[in-house]
């Protein structure tokens, strides 16, 4: 879903100096969530909007939504006043945290011509993937805000209903899906996202619609898997890609997913990266959100 802001809600959130955030931990202090609430509650038609957001990622069929920040992208620039904007909206759906030490809330994703081209900063198609999907608690939503598209028109994301692609499985694939054979990545410096899960199973839960769905992709080719729990994977993996949505995120758009029930990923950027000087190329910014106790979209 595409939700746009209506004309008299951006020019007050223009006018609207939010302040800076504090952190409680990993997490967005609660201070922070309910002084952003009050101030942005009071500008035109915000909670409709803020409504809306819900419904589009917590509501049954639903999953992902987009926000179309691009006006007050171009008014305010990408600094901290328009991260203020988009860190209050994230704060309507869930708490926003940073599993990450290094990182303050957001993180730079931008584009690395000698990086592994399947990485998120690298220059090629990012196959279908949960984010920390080796964790034990991986966060409830994973948003990425567009500061800049890639100038050459490539990088379309790509986004599948998880539960959809798994109902379309046969039951034989279904139950090795829910075994405990699966492993992917590292896991160290992590806060608030639990511990490793190693080996893990691929659907938390038997019955169809509940739970993550932990796939990546990448596993396929870089773990050690049996030929029964591979094959079942790589029909997940088909199934996803039959069912995928695309679209290209323009800047100041505002991507939100729901974990619970969507996969995400992008298609390849396109051709000639290493002529794009470095402060021109795609840029992204990653948010995380963890569910509040008793949120729908939480077990």
């Amino acid at each position: 879903m595409f939700i746009d802001i209506p004309g008299e809600l951006e020019a007050a959130l223009i006018d609207l100096p939010l302040p800076t955030w504090e952190l409680d931990g990993s997490f967005l202090a609660a201070s922070t969530m309910e002084r952003y609430r009050t101030e942005l509650a009071a500008t035109p038609r915000f909670e409709e909007i803020a409504e809306t957001l819900r419904h589009a990622l917590i509501d049954e069929g639903g999953g992902y939504a987009v926000l179309r920040l691009g006006n007050l992208a171009k008014a305010l620039g990408a600094g901290d006043r328009f991260r203020r904007l988009a860190t209050g909206f994230a704060a309507e759906v869930a708490v926003p945290f940073s599993p990450f030490p290094r990182w303050l809330l957001w993180k730079d994703i931008g584009v690395k011509v000698d990086k592994d081209p399947g990485k998120s900063s690298g220059i090629g198609y990012n196959a279908f993937h949960m984010d920390l999907v080796n964790a034990t608690l991986p966060p409830d939503y994973t948003t990425l805000l567009c500061v800049r598209p890639d100038p050459l028109g490539g990088g379309l994301s790509i986004l599948s209903d998880a539960h959809a692609a798994v109902g379309r499985l046969s039951e034989a694939s279904r139950a090795l899906l829910t075994e405990s054979a699966y492993h992917y990545g590292t896991f160290f410096d992590l806060h608030e996202v639990g511990e490793e899960y190693k080996p893990f199973p691929i659907l938390d839960d038997s019955d169809l619609g509940e739970g993550f769905v932990r796939f990546t992709a990448k596993m396929l080719e870089r773990s050690e898997l049996g030929q029964a729990h591979a094959e079942a994977a790589r029909e997940l993996a088909e199934e996803l890609v039959r069912g995928q949505v695309s679209f290209m995120l323009q800047a100041g758009d505002y991507l939100l997913v729901n974990q619970r029930r969507f996969l995400h990923g992008r298609q390849a950027l396109h051709s000639g990266q290493e002529t794009v000087p470095v402060c021109d190329r795609r840029l992204l910014l990653q948010l995380f959100l963890r569910a509040r106790a008793g949120d729908g979209s939480a077990e």
